[in-house]
């Protein structure tokens, strides 16, 4: 494996129950540090799933390393430390009332001060477009404004390693286009689960393309997963 990988994935499968049928199955790839690649492919290929596997919320049998830190139970506090990660629900990652209070989340935890951590998440909160909201119920928000408060909360801590589930859900045009000019600026590795081809190859130089659990291309031709989905111009 690399040695500037921060992630990296040796025969990795994943199954949901005993015996079942693979929903990952020999994944391996390596992912350097300040590398963005889209992780593409149709529903029920894995996508979701293989970002799961990465922060330890799908057991897997194989190697997955972030930052050389293995996967494991014993290590999700390291982990955490290490990754930004987007649930492609928002609501399965706000847990707290107030906007400007779920972005600070995660400085709190590491210690920052209560005044710096809400300035940095208002920061992060209006360099996303959402500055209007800092101070508002996470729960009135329309489902762009929740997608990016919970963004924010992942950004807001600066991890060397990003992995984000649709993060341009739900943005209208303009709020794609500002999101990715946002994530091409970031020094972050980043894994970004999409089916928003125009969005992704914005700042990805890499395609990884799952089928049936398997990685069935891996370069930087966005027109090879065009072509394999009919979609080419």
């Amino acid at each position: 494996m690399s040695v500037a990988a921060v992630l990296a994935f040796d025969r990795v499968t994943v199954r949901y129950e005993p015996g079942s049928r693979p929903v990952l199955e020999g994944v391996s790839f390596t992912l350097d540090r300040g590398e963005r690649a889209a992780l593409v492919g149709l529903n029920g290929s894995g996508k979701t799933t293989l970002l799961m596997a990465a922060v330890g919320l799908a057991g897997h049998e194989g190697l997955i390393l972030v930052d050389g830190i293995p996967v494991r139970r014993r290590t999700a506090g390291q982990l955490r430390q290490k990754t930004g990660f987007l649930f492609n629900v928002p609501e399965d990652q706000i847990l707290f009332p107030i906007a400007r209070e779920d972005a600070a989340f995660g400085l709190l935890r590491r210690g920052v001060e209560r005044t710096e951590a809400y300035r940095r998440a208002e920061s992060m909160l209006a360099e996303l477009g959402v500055g209007e909201v800092a101070g508002q119920p996470a729960l009135h928000l329309s489902h762009g404004q929740k997608q990016r408060v919970a963004l924010a909360g992942a950004l807001v801590t600066g991890p060397p390693l990003l992995l984000l589930d649709e993060p341009s859900a739900g943005l209208d045009p303009p709020g794609r286009l500002s999101l990715a000019r946002l994530l091409g600026r970031l020094d972050a590795a980043m894994l970004v689960a999409t089916h928003d081809l125009d969005f992704a190859a914005r700042f990805c130089r890499r395609f990884i393309v799952l089928a049936e659990g398997r990685i069935s291309y891996d370069g930087p031709d966005a027109s090879v997963v065009s072509q394999a989905w009919g979609t080419e111009a």
